[in-house]
């Protein structure tokens, strides 16, 4: 018998597993969090700069500056430690006047953020200096800068046009760009709908009724996803990145900092190394937590962990996802496709009218179909997900009552949002 202890929300929940022929833990390596972070910023933004002059040798005090910074969602990564860091930076070392500093917060299509929310992933301090604004991808204001050579049509926020723009964002994996962070800061992060939609259906195979085979957790070589982000970014051309790569407690543990795209790469291969798991196997069941909140604040962020878990699990396995969902689907359209998978229309509807949510809804499907079952922990009423074949249990002994671990390998995933399974070839 082993008792497992798992983030759930704010909480610690404990799974008890018995009669299991084998269990393992899958987590990165272990990457010590940074101490003195000042210190490692002011390096790195002065003496480490990958590809790229140090920040004071690029921008003039009279300069017009758009820092731009990702939401709550990625609130984990602790954006606003460095945020504070480079406002501060900015205006005491540089001199640049806190009224040519505007924060941005690259929202994509996600809910704006409250005014409490706009303090917090700026930080106290710099939100009291500079203006901090919402990105609105349907706002009438948005300017077009040029076109991809996958014909996305870049449109984006007037505050990254003619002002000298500093991308501030944590490298993750991701299931359709390979890596969050750097490009995606620009685009879909302060990009148009119709820019953030174009780009994002290149997820899907152009022949085939399922998801395009060259996009995928750390996937970039051939990526159309990844290749079209990083075009549009270009047309931006943001003058500096700062790329925070964190551990699963949301503490930062490294910062690369340079050109917009060049030190965004490097911090890429920190993340593959650190949180790319190699396993021997794949197992019978997979338990897997997103890490509490806020990684698991809706299903559209919650589907980073079922994505993991999938590829870390027998053709026909069993998964057990935590993830408490206080705020739902997410994305207002989130749950709207399941009227989709009722009429067996969802490939086709999506392609007629492709959104990101319905993208992830798409996706989050063929991930959950690769299992025999998926149990998941959550407020999200069962009712709300039983199209999707998925199984929402709000009381954990209801959901253990029906699996049955005897004779069956066993992954747990604590992190499992920040955790890739590598199936060793």
């Amino acid at each position: 018998m082993e008792v497992v202890k798992l983030k759930y929300g704010e909480k610690i929940v404990e799974l008890t597993i018995e009669g299991a022929k084998s269990i393992q833990y899958l987590h990165g390596k272990d990457i010590e969090e940074i101490k003195d972070l000042r210190s490692v910023f002011l390096n790195e933004i002065e003496k480490k700069c990958v590809e790229s002059e140090p920040l004071k040798k690029i921008i003039a005090k009279n300069d017009l500056v758009t820092i731009v910074v990702s939401d709550l969602t990625r609130f984990w990564m602790r954006q606003d430690l460095v945020c504070d860091l480079l406002v501060a930076y900015l205006h005491e070392e540089m001199q640049i006047p806190y009224d040519n500093i505007v924060i941005l917060v690259a929202l994509g299509t996600h809910r704006d953020m409250t005014e409490e929310e706009l303090e917090k992933v700026a930080s106290p301090a710099a939100y009291s200096k500079v203006k901090v604004l919402n990105h609105n991808a349907m706002a009438e204001n948005l300017k077009y800068v040029g076109t991809t050579s996958r014909g996305t049509e870049v449109i984006v926020n007037p505050l990254v046009v003619d002002r000298k723009v500093i991308i501030v964002g944590g490298t993750v994996h991701h299931v359709m760009a390979g890596f969050g962070g750097g490009r995606k800061s620009i685009l879909p992060g302060i990009s148009s709908k119709k820019t953030i939609n174009q780009n994002h259906i290149n997820s899907l195979d152009p022949d085939e009724a399922m998801s395009n085979p060259l996009i995928g957790m750390g996937k970039l070589k051939d990526n159309p996803v990844h290749e079209d982000m990083t075009e549009g970014a270009a047309l931006v051309n943001p003058v500096f990145g700062i790329n925070i790569v964190a551990n699963p407690n949301a503490k930062p543990c490294r910062i690369v900092c340079g050109h917009w795209l060049k030190a965004w790469e490097t911090s890429t291969t920190i993340v593959n190394d650190y949180f790319g798991v190699p396993i021997e196997k794949k197992a019978d069941i997979v338990i897997a937590s997103c890490g509490g909140y806020p990684k698991d604040i809706n299903l559209y962020q919650g589907v980073k962990t079922l994505f993991n878990a999938a590829e870390a699990i027998k053709e026909g396995g069993t998964m057990i996802l935590l993830a408490e969902c206080r705020e739902g689907g997410g994305a207002p359209d989130f749950f709207d496709w399941i009227n989709s998978v009722k009429t067996q229309s969802l490939d086709a509807d999506l392609r007629a009218r492709f959104t990101i949510a319905g993208y992830i809804f798409y996706a989050a499907c063929e991930a959950i179909n690769k299992c025999e079952k998926v149990f998941m922990l959550s407020s999200i009423p069962s009712e709300t997900v039983k199209d999707m074949n998925l199984l929402s249990f709000s009381d954990l002994n209801s959901l253990l009552n029906q699996v049955d671990f005897t004779g069956k390998d066993v992954h747990i995933m604590p992190y499992g949002g920040s955790t890739v399974p590598l199936e060793k070839k």
